[in-house]
């Protein structure tokens, strides 16, 4: 099954050249995705009812080009497949010419919120979502890159969680992960360099409120790291490239 909605790019949703931004595409896919779950039962309103909650590991995103304020696109999504605990969702944002403007790749895990133990997605959770097994956004043979923490970065950052990054789950809200990234960024970098095209994000420890977290950063072979820590460096809660 493939879900789609149409999408006007909102003042809220613009940045440089008034063209949308990382954060609010992200916000896209989150509510395009979030329709899907509701129709298939495992959305936020039945939370009291199936104890289930999808949590988000990764993003792959690519921007083939940007829609500005205004512009109307549509957004399609789609489960893909299983593999025990990980389940897919793919994205796509096509313009009113029907073409292929950005797409993106997910992976989850489903937690159920009484125990916080992971649960596995089972074929009946999944028939649920109808899934497509030969549609993919980016290719059949397309992954997640592996992330790596680096072991020494150029600039840190420290940030302190406010009640405005707070999620449903009571966890930072992920695509507020980017304005982490952003926060890392060098000055010459964050204000005289476009939005970037494409980004990876590595979900790894979920931040609460009121942490205080390190954001690091390291250019290298053309691609801008940032690590996102805890504020004695014990635990790693992200890795996010951008390019």
């Amino acid at each position: 099954m493939v879900i789609e909605r149409e999408y006007y790019v909102q003042l809220s949703q613009i940045g440089k050249e008034n063209k949308i931004t990382n954060k609010s595409l992200l916000g896209i896919f989150e509510d395009i995705g979030g329709v899907h779950s509701n129709i298939a039962g495992y959305g936020i309103p039945t939370m009291d009812k199936t104890h289930l909650t999808w949590v988000l590991l990764d993003w792959k995103v690519q921007i083939i080009r940007r829609p500005v304020y205004a512009e109307k696109v549509l957004v399609r999504t789609w489960s893909r497949h299983s593999l025990k605990f990980y389940a897919f969702r793919d994205f796509e944002v096509l313009d009113e010419q029907g073409n292929v403007i950005a797409k993106a790749m997910s992976k989850w895990v489903l937690i159920n919120i009484q125990t916080e133990k992971l649960e596995r997605v089972t074929d009946e959770i999944l028939f649920k979502y109808n899934p497509e097994l030969e549609k993919f956004a980016f290719g059949p043979d397309e992954d997640f890159e592996k992330l790596k923490e680096q072991e020494n970065y150029a600039r840190e950052v420290k940030y302190s969680v406010k009640r405005s990054d707070i999620d449903v789950n009571n966890h930072m809200h992920n695509i507020n992960y980017l304005d982490l990234a952003n926060e890392a960024l060098p000055d010459d970098i964050y204000f005289n360099s476009k939005e970037f095209d494409f980004f990876q994000i590595s979900y790894k420890k979920e931040i609460k409120l009121g942490e205080n977290v390190r954001c690091k950063y390291l250019y290298e072979n053309g691609k801008h790291m940032i690590a996102i820590k805890s504020e004695d460096n014990s635990k790693l809660h992200a890795i996010i490239e951008l390019r």
